[in-house]
């Protein structure tokens, strides 16, 4: 099927629907404590009705008569996250227990049966000879909670992020990829991976989407893990690890020597900033959520608005998840637009008082912005940035009205719809004819040429992401990585998962333009450029951080970026902050490596990164507004 080719609305739910349908790391996506050895079964111990034996690189389960048996481990654990891969042969019933806590009958617990008639998960009583007994099944949960409310309370769903409903116009068309089939394969090896923290447990069959469930106190405790064998078959069980999440560790702090770090808040006010002389005294000043912060020192402050801290755990800022400062008014003055993901918000224009000390006046102007993300670019040469953004499902751009700048502004539809994800947009010119063109995860739109009559802009369609959870990441690099003279794309694959990669523009004879992608950094299980890897890779952006003339990529983590949860890998990861510095090297695949170098493991990323010389010393220094506060890393290395 053709992109263009119209489908029906499933479309569009499809991709409304990427979160709770989201994948995960092809491996474990924590760093386990225990990685268990299938040769041997010391550690563990018997129950119930079954043979256990280590073989063949597996712990193998053989039921007998009575219902089945157990596999059951020495260490008792609370909160606890457990990977393994299994392969269950024809009238095989398997499954894992945790929280296995001694009753006066022998145990209850919370168990993830995994079946291929079933994928449930209990509340299970077992008796003294491994018998189930009774089986409660566990209501819904998991999503953006940590804690789940008992079942007999009123009290509302933590509050979340939803994207406006992808209404739009015009024709609907297809993303260029398809979800992979993630259901269970009888006979074959498949792979679990859980989570139970506080109240809520979290399985993920083959790296599919959460079967989130709430494993409230009677259920059991505290207590071992246990691996079932029941019904006529064999079981297998391989790469088994866990790992206590009780126990968290916080990372040493490290700077870079390179840069010297500047604390502007200590609290969570925003996720984005922008720059400008908002004064009119020659001096940079800094916006960031309801804060301008006067230069040179950045020490002063004023209100634009009310400056009201979002509480880290389990709330996202409400006014500013993308900020942006550019002269919208016309007046001559920077103003701030603040665009946030979250339902009926919109983007909110704070016109500049000038010399006026008071809070700034605030216009709706664009009330539907269904991305995370969003990219300021010049698309018409005016010398005046364009808004570039997703809404009602389609890839569009804004400017504000001349006539009147704090009204709605004009929107531009680019793409047809069902083509926008929460992450991911950028915005340079890719196919050199000296106009910007936008790109998102799904592809790219060409621009048409001044005084053409096409409605929507021409569709290219690109696989530039992956399908796990957050599909596309954060501000999207298009710049000449290896030196060839064609634009390629730097981007993050998967903002809540793991991933980033360039993509080499090739051309064909005919002058076709394609893409090859280069990975730079995956999961914890692969080979990543410096031998680094995180999670959540949410914030990013692009300049020339070292002075050499080639533009560098700036990437960083997001830390808890779905709350205070186990929603997504790896969340109490160090938040670190890298820039990647562009090697062009004939000797690496495409032409060019990406060396990365830590400026700060204690900050992260929001949901951009701000790179700026503030101090017009000809280096680029670089603004973060994160979970942790608001933070300048002054760039300070040497010979630029």
């Amino acid at each position: 099927m053709s992109a263009r080719q119209m489908i029906g609305a499933s479309v569009v739910a499809l991709l409304m629907a990427v979160a709770p349908a989201a994948l995960r790391s092809a491996g474990p996506s924590f760093r386990p404590d225990t990685t268990v050895s299938s040769s041997t079964l010391e550690g563990w111990h018997t129950l119930g009705s079954a043979e256990w034996r280590a073989g063949g690189g597996a712990l193998v389960g053989t039921p007998g008569s009575g219902g089945g048996g157990w596999l059951v481990l020495d260490r008792s654990l609370q909160d606890v996250g457990f990977y393994a891969s299994f392969l269950c042969a024809a009238g095989c019933e398997t499954g894992v227990l945790l929280r296995a806590e001694k009753t006066a009958d022998g145990l209850k617990g919370v168990y993830v049966a995994l079946n291929e008639k079933e994928i449930t998960s209990y509340g299970v009583t077992i008796d003294s000879h491994g018998r189930i007994l009774q089986r409660t099944p566990l209501r819904s949960g998991g999503g953006q909670i940590r804690i789940a409310p008992p079942a007999s309370s009123n009290a509302p769903a933590a509050p979340g992020a939803t994207p406006p409903p992808a209404r739009g116009t015009g024709p609907t068309a297809t993303p260029p990829l398809s979800p992979p089939d993630t259901s269970l394969k009888p006979g074959d090896w498949n792979t679990i991976e859980i989570y139970l923290d506080a109240n809520i447990l979290r399985p993920w069959l083959n790296d599919g989407g959460e079967r989130g469930a709430v494993a409230d106190p009677d259920a059991g405790r505290f207590g071992p893990i246990a691996l079932f064998a029941g019904g006529t078959g064999q079981v297998r069980f391989k790469d088994v690890a866990y790992k206590d999440l009780s126990v968290q560790t916080r990372v040493t702090e490290q700077v870079s020597k390179n840069f010297r770090l500047q604390r502007l808040t200590d609290f969570y006010y925003a996720w984005g900033a922008g720059a400008a002389d908002i004064d009119h005294d020659n001096v940079m000043d800094l916006i960031s959520g309801p804060h301008v912060f006067y230069g040179p020192d950045y020490t002063r402050r004023s209100e634009i608005y009310l400056q009201l801290t979002t509480n880290p755990s389990d709330a996202f800022t409400t006014d500013d998840w993308m900020q942006f400062v550019s002269d919208f008014t016309g007046d001559g003055w920077a103003d701030a637009l603040n665009c946030s993901f979250a339902v009926d918000t919109g983007c909110w224009l704070y016109v500049n008082p000038k010399r006026d000390a008071r809070r700034w006046d605030k216009h709706l102007v664009v009330p539907a912005y269904q991305t995370e993300i969003g990219v300021l670019s010049d698309l018409d040469g005016d010398g005046k940035p364009e808004l570039v953004y997703g809404a009602e499902g389609q890839m569009r751009y804004a400017r504000p009205d001349p006539a009147n700048p704090t009204g709605t502004w004009i929107v531009r539809n680019v793409s047809e719809r069902g083509l926008v994800t929460a992450h991911g947009v950028g915005a340079g010119d890719i196919n050199g004819d000296g106009r910007p063109d936008i790109v998102n995860p799904f592809g790219w739109w060409e621009q048409p040429p001044p005084g053409s009559s096409k409605d929507l802009w021409d569709y290219h369609p690109q696989v530039f992401t992956r399908y796990r959870r957050g599909m596309g990441g954060s501000v999207m690099a298009v710049y000449d990585v290896n030196g060839d003279k064609l634009t390629d794309i730097v981007t993050v694959l998967a903002a809540h998962g793991w991933g980033m990669a360039w993509f080499e523009q090739k051309r064909d004879a005919r002058g076709t333009i394609s893409f090859e992608r280069h990975m730079i950094m995956d999961d914890l299980w692969t080979k990543n450029a410096g031998g680094v890897v995180f999670s959540q890779p949410h914030g990013s952006n692009v300049g020339d951080v070292n002075g050499d003339g080639i533009p560098d990529f700036i990437v960083g983590k997001r830390y808890w970026s779905h709350r205070d949860t186990y929603l997504d890998p790896d969340p109490y990861g160090a938040p670190v902050l890298y820039w990647y510095k562009t090697v062009r090297n004939a000797n690496a695949p495409g032409g060019a490596e990406f060396v990365p170098e830590l400026i700060h493991n204690r900050s992260g990323t929001g949901s951009d990164i701000l790179p700026v010389d503030l101090n017009k010393d000809g280096r680029l220094d670089i603004v973060t507004a994160t979970r942790f506060g608001t933070f300048i890393f002054w760039n300070n290395a040497p010979g630029k």
